[in-house]
């Protein structure tokens, strides 16, 4: 819980929470854990953007902040500037969705809470292989939520713990599927939004997460395959579940 002086009293809230999706059928499910009407305000320094507010605690604000790490990062950004600006910054970003999972770690209808969020393609093919961005001397390609938080999560959901990949282009090809699990070992799940909404939040020094519900294997691109009305159902679930966690969290302890 956050401290806040009132009238030289110490009292106590819930921090301020902004969950970021792609689209809005995501922000939905997230908006179904939560009982109570939602209210829908426009965020100023972005036209014909929303927040949608749902009811504490915790408070959480949603956003449905576009497909792929660069628009999602905007969005992101220009969420956290107004409620700096506002006087009522949020203490924590979510980045939430469906995502691919690697099988057999991650089958459709599991969640994943990232413990690292990893930019997969960031960086540059070499005839020696892929070089990330880090290797050519500049910029990051991995940040890492609060390991506490993720672990109350993670058992609270109950969900799978591990690396999630963020790719501007999904994977279709088992080729692909192996190159990138042979360069992350540890990588549970793929989207293509988490790590630009960490960046985002990095800059307004601001912890992220990224809980992700899986709609379909990492691989061959196959449609038929796809449950991702089971993965929606399990995303509202998870944050019925983590909705006490996040209540109950206090950002300012180690």
């Amino acid at each position: 819980m956050v401290l806040q002086a009132d009238q030289g009293l110490l009292t106590t809230s819930s921090p301020r929470v902004l969950v970021t999706t792609a689209v809005p059928v995501e922000r939905d499910a997230v908006a179904r854990a939560f009982a109570g009407p939602v209210r829908e305000e426009p965020l100023p320094a972005l036209p014909g953007a929303a927040l949608h507010r749902l009811p504490g605690p915790p408070a959480v604000d949603l956003i449905a902040a576009g497909v792929g790490p660069a628009l999602a990062a905007a969005t992101t950004a220009s969420a956290l500037t107004s409620a700096a600006l506002g006087g009522a910054p949020y203490d924590l970003v979510v980045s939430a969705g469906i995502a691919g999972g690697f099988a057999p770690h991650a089958p459709v209808g599991s969640l994943v809470v990232a413990d690292e969020i990893t930019a997969a393609d960031l960086g540059a093919e070499t005839g020696e292989g892929f070089l990330p961005v880090t290797e050519l001397g500049f910029g990051t390609v991995t940040h890492r939520p609060p390991e506490a938080l993720v672990r109350a999560i993670a058992a609270a959901v109950p969900a799978r713990t591990g690396t999630v990949l963020t790719v501007s282009t999904v994977t279709g090809t088992a080729a692909r599927a192996d190159a990138l699990r042979a360069r992350h070992p540890g990588a549970l799940a793929e989207a293509m939004e988490g790590f630009g909404v960490a960046e985002a939040a990095a800059a307004h020094r601001v912890p992220v997460l990224e809980v992700r519900a899986v709609s379909n294997p990492v691989g061959p691109r196959d449609r038929a395959a796809w449950r991702i009305g089971d993965a929606l159902a399990a995303l509202t679930e998870g944050f019925g579940k983590l909705a006490p966690v996040l209540t109950s969290w206090n950002p300012h302890e180690p």
